[in-house]
C-alpha cells in the first residue's frame, strides 16, 4: 500500500470519565488515497477533530482498525504531521529556528553528521522560500501577522517530509483575504510535496475549494453521514467559487449539515435560544 494511504475500518472512540460516557466516533470507515486532499465538515460535536487526532496517533481508538501505508497506527509518527488552529510556535525562536526545531526533534536519538546538518539547512531554506518567509527568517513570532505565523507552522510541519499532513481548522482565525491566499498556497504546497492532506473545517466553501472529496460528519454520535465528490479540476482558481456546480454543491452540503444537526435554519436556532431565554 502507498505510504500516504489511510484506511479506517469501523473506528470507534468512546470517552469515559466517571459516570459519563461519550461516543465521539461511531463505526467510521474511510479510505483516503495516497496524495489525496480530503476535507471534513459537519456541525460542532460531530467528531471531526477527534478523527483527525486519532489519525495522528494522539488518540487511541476504542475499537476498529486504522492503518497508514498498510501499517497499523499505534501512536504518533514522523510520517504524519499536524497543524492546529492556534499556531503553537515557540516564542523564543526565530522563524528559521521554529522551522528547524522539528528536524532537531526527529534526529535527537541518532548521531548527526555534517551532511545531516547541511540537508536540514537546505530543507529549511527551501521551505522559507516556498512559504514566502525569506524576508522574515530572523523575526520572532510576536513580530508576525496571524497569516505569517500559520505559514511558519505549516513549514515546520513539512520540515520532516511527512507523507500525511493533518490540518485542524488552520485558517479559522484569519481574515477572508488572507484565507484565500492560504488556500492557494496549501494547494500548491500539497501538490509540490505530494502530500496526503486531511483538512478539518467548519467553512463549507473552504472545504469544497480545497478538497477532492468532502466528508460530511454527523453529531451525537460522531459518524460519517455522506461523502461528496468535488466537480472541479485539480488546479483550482478562486473564480471557480462562482460556478453553478460549486454553488449547488455548497447548498447541498449546508442543507445536509442542518438536517444532521437537527436544525433546518439558523433562524430556527435563534428562535429556540430566544424561547429559552424568555422561559
Amino acid at each position: 500500500m502507498p505510504p500516504g494511504a489511510i484506511v479506517c475500518r469501523s473506528l470507534w472512540k468512546i470517552f469515559e470519565a466517571g459516570p459519563s460516557r461519550v461516543t465521539a466516533l461511531k463505526d467510521v470507515t474511510l479510505n483516503i488515497a495516497d496524495g489525496e486532499f480530503v476535507t471534513l465538515v459537519g456541525a460542532s460535536g460531530c467528531g471531526k477533530s477527534t478523527l483527525l487526532r486519532t489519525l495522528a496517533g494522539l488518540e487511541e481508538p476504542s475499537a476498529g482498525e486504522l492503518e497508514v501505508g498498510g501499517i497499523p497506527v499505534t501512536g504518533p509518527g514522523v510520517d504524519r504531521a499536524m497543524v492546529f488552529q492556534n499556531y503553537s510556535l515557540y516564542p523564543w525562536l526565530t522563524v528559521t529556528g521554529n522551522i528547524k526545531f522539528t528536524r532537531q526533534l526527529t534526529a535527537h536519538t541518532r548521531d548527526r553528521t555534517s551532511a545531516d546538518v547541511e540537508r536540514a539547512a537546505g530543507r529549511a531554506d527551501a521551505l522559507l522560500e516556498l512559504m514566502g518567509l525569506k524576508a522574515v527568517a530572523g523575526a520572532y513570532p510576536n513580530q508576525l501577522s496571524g497569516g505569517m505565523q500559520q505559514r511558519v507552522a505549516i513549514a515546520r510541519a513539512l520540515m520532516s517530509r511527512p507523507r500525511i499532513l493533518l490540518m485542524d481548522e488552520p485558517f479559522g482565525a484569519l481574515d477572508a483575504q488572507t484565507r484565500e491566499v492560504m488556500h492557494d498556497l496549501i494547494l500548491h504546497v500539497s501538490e509540490l510535496e505530494q502530500s496526503t492532506v486531511v483538512f478539518v473545517t467548519h467553512d463549507v466553501e473552504e472545504a469544497i475549494y480545497l478538497g477532492r472529496r468532502v466528508v460530511l460528519m454527523a453529531p451525537r454520535p460522531g459518524r460519517i453521514d455522506s461523502v461528496y465528490e468535488v466537480p472541479l479540476p485539480a488546479r483550482r482558481e478562486q473564480a471557480m467559487k462562482l460556478s453553478s456546480g460549486f454553488v449547488r454543491l455548497k447548498a447541498a452540503i449546508l442543507k445536509r449539515i442542518r438536517e444532521t444537526s437537527g436544525l433546518k435554519t439558523d433562524l430556527e436556532l435563534l428562535q429556540k435560544l430566544s424561547q429559552r431565554a424568555a422561559s
